[in-house]
């Protein structure tokens, strides 16, 4: 209280009557003000808590697809070997971890899909056309799902053509791991890849705390920050937005 409104206040009964009940108010305002703000912040980290989770839960899901594929092309590299295949009996083998690796990538996010599928049609290719042995087309199979185990498991910034609004655009993409993945034009719109249904779709963010976040994480790759705890829209298949 300053020393005027003491003086005021000194004058009468009343006014200090007043003056006290005025304080009373902004006190009870101030403690109001306090619980919402600690009410809101055991909100945000209860969400932060729960999106960690699902993130933890989305990384061992993708690292479990790729080990599945690697663990089933060992064994059926094994068995043939064991069983003394080779040649055109090799074949079926290939192929249907081929395919596996195939559904697989058209299923996950938008990453260099039209690249990654493009590799693996080529080595179908030769592999149906007799042009590459057995032997040879298993190792590169195998190279190819080390390849994308090691995309689960990295974030970075990169650029590729992505469509948005009915057009293709060159972007820089940001993606986490295989779980998320982000995109920043040119003129300085930012997004995220999101999945509706089978469908992947680049959609801008229109929500501008949003943005920030994810200028924040580009920011951060680019200075080659790749690990700690960023705070990111919720891009997840099927997740909230």
């Amino acid at each position: 209280m300053s020393l005027a409104v003491a003086a005021q206040a000194a004058d009468s009964p009343g006014a200090l009557a007043e003056s006290l009940i005025k304080l009373r108010a902004e006190v009870e305002q101030l403690n109001n003000d306090v619980e919402l703000t600690r009410q809101e912040a055991r909100t945000q980290a209860a969400a932060l808590a729960a999106q960690r989770a699902e993130l933890q839960a989305a990384v061992g899901r993708s690292e479990l697809n790729v080990r599945k594929l690697r663990e089933d092309l060992a064994k059926r590299q094994a068995e043939a070997g064991n069983a003394g295949v080779a040649g055109e009996t090799l074949k079926p083998v290939l192929l249907a971890a081929l395919d596996g690796l195939r559904q697989y990538i058209a299923a996950g996010i938008p990453f260099k899909q039209t690249e990654r599928l493009a590799e693996l049609d080529e080595l179908k290719r030769q592999i149906e056309a007799g042009t590459l042995a057995p032997p040879r087309a298993a190792n590169r199979l195998w190279a190819f799902a080390e390849d994308e185990f090691r995309i689960t498991r990295e974030n970075g910034i990169y650029s590729q053509t992505i469509a948005l609004d009915g057009k293709d655009v060159l972007a820089d993409v940001a993606k986490v791991g295989s779980m998320m993945l982000f995109f920043k034009l040119s003129d300085g719109r930012v997004g995220a890849a999101r999945k509706s249904g089978d469908t992947w779709r680049f959609e801008v963010t229109t929500d501008p705390a949003d943005s920030k976040r994810v200028l924040a994480y580009f920011d951060a790759l680019g200075k080659q920050i790749r690990q700690g705890w960023f705070e990111l829209p919720n891009a997840l298949a099927g997740g909230a937005r």
